[in-house]
């Protein structure tokens, strides 16, 4: 018996700066016991919350069941225990795998060669029984194998999830530097959007924020459009729960109002793409999207304004950038009255040339940018 099947206890990967609204999410979809940890959270699940959560979570990265725990030295302890694992409970000859691993305080401190180890007891494991192996794929394998060491103590798992949740099927154009699903929505998330008023996005590119402000209001599940799921591979998969989850899950989507939903962007292809992106999506052809620049919009007046504005490259020179974010204050301060920005910003130093009082400003990590979500309440 596998460690997850004994305690049903899980492990949620997700940014240290949203824990706290990934811990009020996982509670929603029926986690139990949560506990954070500073690379994410701890997290009780029967099967049905564990499959409720990787179908409808939008801000975790992966979901993690784990297998073995034990002390490990060096290389030779930890191939050994990994030989120990039935590596026929979750993939056979004729599938792909890989494992992906971090290490961080252990006598063992090369997150690869941790990794390779691990693939070579499971490559061997099946060699020895079977005078054959499964093929490693890196890139979209059949099965992932998470290790993680910290303090010379490791623990082996099954990505339940099977491959980051963040690659949610919808974006099928892609623009320069495009905002990360689990970003746009834990946006949509704090902004505290719930469909009374209009949302707008004036700088939409290929239209992140839009889609996952669709998803949010439609109650449409995060994964579904993934084709599969990690925990399909596991011994203890029960078919049924799986669809009667995923059926209860579906029959919550509700219709988008015309009009409640908007965006535009000065670049005529970043329209495009981000038509292209919504219009894959049930609802989708309700957003309304025009080429326009922000400065040409009459009227913002009694919305939420969400917006990731373009950064340096896009911009030019930081002089440049001041005065852009400084035209862009001014004109929310003219014609969007009534209204409630949140804004982006990659780099924070420029918060202040919006020229407007701040409601509050938070650490939201993105694309390896330290940057901040600022909330700008527009009287």
């Amino acid at each position: 018996m596998y460690l997850y099947q004994e305690n049903e206890r899980y492990f949620a990967q997700i940014a240290d700066d949203i824990r706290d609204i990934g811990e009020a999410e996982l509670t929603e979809l029926g986690a139990r016991e949560i506990v954070a940890d500073y690379r994410g959270l701890h997290f009780s699940a029967d099967k049905a919350t564990l499959y409720r959560i990787n179908y409808g979570a939008r801000l975790i990265t992966r979901v993690l069941a784990p297998l073995v725990a034990f002390e490990v030295r060096n290389v030779k302890v930890l191939y050994a225990r990994a030989r120990y694992i039935k590596w026929t409970d979750f993939l056979s000859t004729a599938q792909t795998f890989a494992v992906y691993s971090h290490v961080s305080d252990s006598q063992i401190n090369h997150s690869q060669h941790a990794a390779l180890s691990v693939k070579d007891a499971i490559a061997d494991w099946f060699r020895k029984g079977f005078r054959m192996r499964p093929d490693v794929d890196n890139k979209n394998p059949d099965v992932w194998f998470n290790l993680y060491i910290r303090k010379d103590q490791a623990v082996i798992s099954v990505d339940t999830s099977g491959g980051s949740l963040h690659r949610r099927g919808y974006r099928k154009a892609v623009l320069a530097a495009p905002m990360q699903e689990t970003t746009a929505a834990a946006i949509i998330r704090l902004s505290g959007w719930d469909g009374s008023v209009p949302l707008y996005d004036p700088m939409c590119g290929s239209g992140t924020l839009l889609t996952e402000a669709l998803m949010h209001y439609c109650h449409m599940p995060a994964g579904i459009f993934r084709k599969k799921f990690g925990f399909e591979c596991m011994p203890d998969f029960d078919a049924g729960i799986w669809q009667t989850v995923k059926t209860e899950s579906d029959a919550q989507i509700r219709e988008l109002p015309e009009g409640l939903i908007g965006g535009s962007d000065l670049a005529a292809g970043a329209i495009a793409a981000a038509g292209v992106n919504l219009n894959n999506i049930r609802h989708g052809d309700r957003v309304a999207l025009k080429v326009s620049d922000f400065r040409d919009i009459k009227n913002l007046e009694n919305s939420a304004v969400v917006v990731n504005p373009p950064y340096g490259i896009r911009i030019g020179a930081d002089s440049d950038l001041k005065r852009f974010y400084g035209k862009f204050g001014d004109f929310l301060k003219q014609r969007a009255k009534g209204s409630t920005a949140y804004i982006y910003f990659g780099d924070r130093a420029f918060i202040k040339n919006v020229g407007l009082k701040t409601s509050w400003k938070r650490p939201l990590k993105a694309g390896g940018l330290d940057g901040r979500l600022a909330k700008f309440e527009l009287h």
